[in-house]
């Protein structure tokens, strides 16, 4: 299917914002951002509607051991979340040469670091998988410009300008991009390089490449792929772990590499191994991963009603 097309007359104006504002937060304290950030998500929480009712229904039937007293204060942290997220976003759109990378350099930090040269050091390549939660883009830089180069399975944005802007601004953190649904081919060669592919667990993916495995007690089609790869390719299985600190620096923990097993091959058995390390790592910092996003599409919810049938 052919890429859609923005009008002229919409993208140049867009492109002219987006650079602006690219180089409005180039210069921003980033105790600034981070309330700005917040602020702006406040205002999001009440313009949004959409995005507002997918969240709640997402924390409700996710989350039922918070009252609605408690639903309501993490359902405004997450929107918070999503202001500073979208500031630290337009970093990419900077005008100022290099200026992603040192802006990442300076607002990130890893640890398990040894574990990811463990991994790469067997030779077989590297899978890690992540979640959405803190800021994904960064997580990527923080790996990328602290000598680990990687290349993520991820999808296509549109109009072009666009992508080919993010894509600049990944490659000058060590990051390339394999695009679905065409990625298997590049991920093969990339491990039997010896290299680092990485893929998210936590999005919905409709079958074939997705099975159903339970994520926050709800039966949800997630990718199936990371398991049997591993165990086709001898590829470590790295899970990477990030959160946002409160002076907003990210943060990047690799975990010690996966053990490996016969599970691994069983597609069913695998997705909901992963899947049930990624609920960890969200239910840790619940109010930074993407509560607006809808993850548990095409199912009913564990009282038998259909989700996001309201919205």
């Amino acid at each position: 299917m052919a890429a859609r097309r923005m009008p002229v007359w919409l993208a140049a104006p867009l492109w002219l914002v987006l650079t602006a504002l690219g180089l409005g937060v180039s210069g921003l304290p980033r105790s600034w951002e981070m309330s700005l950030g917040a602020l702006l998500g406040r205002l999001a929480l009440r313009v949004d509607r959409r995005r507002r009712l997918i969240a709640e229904e997402n924390m409700r039937h996710c989350l039922p051991e918070l009252d609605a007293a408690g639903r309501a204060r993490l359902l405004r942290a997450n929107f918070e979340h999503y202001g500073r997220l979208i500031l630290e976003l337009l970093h990419i759109f900077s005008p100022v040469p290099g200026h992603w990378k040192r802006w990442t350099l300076a607002h990130s930090e890893i640890a398990g670091r040894e574990n990811w040269e463990r991994a790469l050091a067997r030779g077989k390549g590297v899978l890690f998988f992540s979640a959405h939660t803190a800021n994904w883009e960064i997580a990527s830089a923080v790996g990328g410009t602290r000598g680990f180069p990687s290349t993520i399975v991820t999808r296509r944005l549109t109009p072009d300008w666009l992508m080919r802007r993010v894509e600049a601004a990944r490659l000058e953190v060590g990051i390339a991009a394999a695009y679905q649904p065409r990625t298997m081919p590049i991920v093969l060669r990339g491990l039997k390089n010896g290299e680092t592919m990485g893929f998210m667990i936590d999005q919905y993916i409709a079958p074939p490449a997705g099975v159903k495995a339970r994520f926050f007690g709800v039966e949800t089609d997630t990718l199936s792929v990371l398991g049997p790869l591993a165990h086709r390719t001898g590829a470590a299985l790295l899970p990477l772990v990030l959160h946002r600190l409160d002076d907003g620096t990210v943060h990047l923990e690799v975990a010690p590499e996966m053990e490996r097993g016969d599970w691994m091959a069983d597609h069913a058995e695998s997705t909901q191994r992963l899947s049930a390390v990624a609920e960890a790592w969200i239910r840790k910092h619940p109010a930074q991963w993407l509560w607006g996003h809808r993850r548990f599409k095409n199912t009913v919810w564990p009282d038998g009603t259909p989700t996001y049938s309201r919205t």
